[in-house]
């Protein structure tokens, strides 16, 4: 598979890969990352029949449903690289009635799902590479200039189990919460995402049912303390209830943005403020309501030796994933960040549209008023 690691980290770097199946070659680019020059650099293989690769996601936001998980958008040219990222990505497109969708590829549904797997934006062109055009693509190929892969590969690796973990270091880091923990790099095995789990406390003094708390990457909210999420409270109060419980674990997965990546994020982040909820939002661009891999958590806990927990979480799906994945979760504890003014509206379309368990938080806490001082703010107990 190192090949398709290699051509999901070149579309996480923006740049066009070759997909081959039963017809032939395939050529991708992801539209984020399309310019000009990469538009010119791609009709000078594929000239003509070009499409454009969106997610059922995405077409039902521009008011086209679909039964497919994806379709094909014929392209009629000239266009623009600006003209296809408004297509992709921003709010209030619709497709003209004339507009021809027809079904993806083997190979164009694959690059969907690899551009997921990068954590891009679920778009790109496509075309198939004519036969008169084809020495041009193989050039590129030999030159170290284009990366070809096999598209059964490709879906072997996007579709089956979560990519293999290398435990690639560790050392002991006091945390404030706990104390002495120790901290254990996983990294995949294509190099592109690293998770961590924090051990806290004596593992042989953990409860028999180890206290465990999966915590999803927030960089906005995490590091920054940012308020339109409550991530970092949660980050901060698991590992103090975990430390309070006799120890456990924390898994800091490398999930931004429920699966999405940060610069993703940071597209649906404008999106709220024009009005829309995290969920339709996150549709908008292309995404589904939640793209992690929860699978990844129960083999860290594995590779640890873990294999029944306590789960701290409101977040039902996680216990389901876990549990589908062999890990025995016995309780389920909530944890629960503060509610404020900026968060609120976010945690109520978790609990409304997301099946998260936090009706206990919107309808006991007070919505903070603005300006009132953060010592202030009443959070209910971990």
């Amino acid at each position: 598979m190192r090949q398709t690691e290699r051509a999901i980290f070149d579309m996480h770097r923006g740049l066009p890969v070759l997909l081959r199946d039963e017809q032939g070659d395939t050529l991708v680019h992801p539209v984020e990352s399309l310019t000009h020059g990469g538009l010119q650099q791609f009709r000078a293989i594929c000239p003509d029949g070009i499409e454009l690769l969106l997610t059922r996601h995405r077409l039902a936001a521009m008011s086209r449903r679909i039964i497919d998980e994806s379709a094909a958008l014929a392209i009629p040219l000239p266009v623009s690289p600006e003209q296809l990222l408004r297509l992709a990505a921003h709010r209030g497109q619709v497709l003209a009635g004339d507009a021809v969708l027809g079904e993806c590829s083997a190979s164009a549904r694959v690059a969907l799902r690899m551009l997921r797997r990068a954590r891009a934006l679920p778009a790109a062109i496509a075309a198939r590479v004519p036969a008169q055009r084809a020495a041009v693509a193989e050039a590129e190929v030999r030159e170290g200039r284009l990366l070809r892969v096999r598209c059964e590969e490709a879906a072997a690796l996007c579709c089956g189990a979560p990519p293999r973990l290398i435990r690639a270091g560790e050392a002991r880091v006091p945390l404030g919460e706990a104390g002495d923990c120790r901290f254990v790099l996983f990294r995949e095995s294509g190099g592109l995402h690293e998770h961590v789990a924090v051990l806290i406390g004596d593992s042989a003094r953990w409860p028999e049912a180890v206290p465990v708390r999966l915590h999803c990457a927030c960089l906005t909210g995490d590091v920054f303390g940012s308020q339109r999420c409550d991530c970092g409270e949660q980050l901060q109060r698991g590992i103090a209830a975990i430390s309070a419980q006799g120890g456990g674990i924390l898994l800091y997965l490398a999930q931004e943005g429920r699966g999405i990546g940060l610069g993703n994020k940071l597209r649906v982040y404008c999106l709220q403020d024009e009005g829309l909820d995290t969920i339709d939002a996150d549709r908008t661009i292309g995404f589904g309501d939640d793209e992690r891999d929860f699978r990844i958590a129960h083999d860290i806990l594995a590779s640890i030796g873990v294999t029944r927990i306590t789960l701290l979480t409101n977040n039902p799906a996680k216990i389901a994933a876990l549990r589908s994945a062999g890990t025995e979760v016995a309780n389920r504890q909530p944890l629960f960040g503060l509610l404020t003014s900026h968060n609120r509206r976010y945690l109520t379309a978790m609990a409304d549209r997301h099946g998260h368990l936090l009706h206990a938080l919107l309808d006991e806490q007070e919505e903070i008023r603005p300006g009132v001082a953060a010592g202030a703010e009443r959070g209910l107990a971990c």
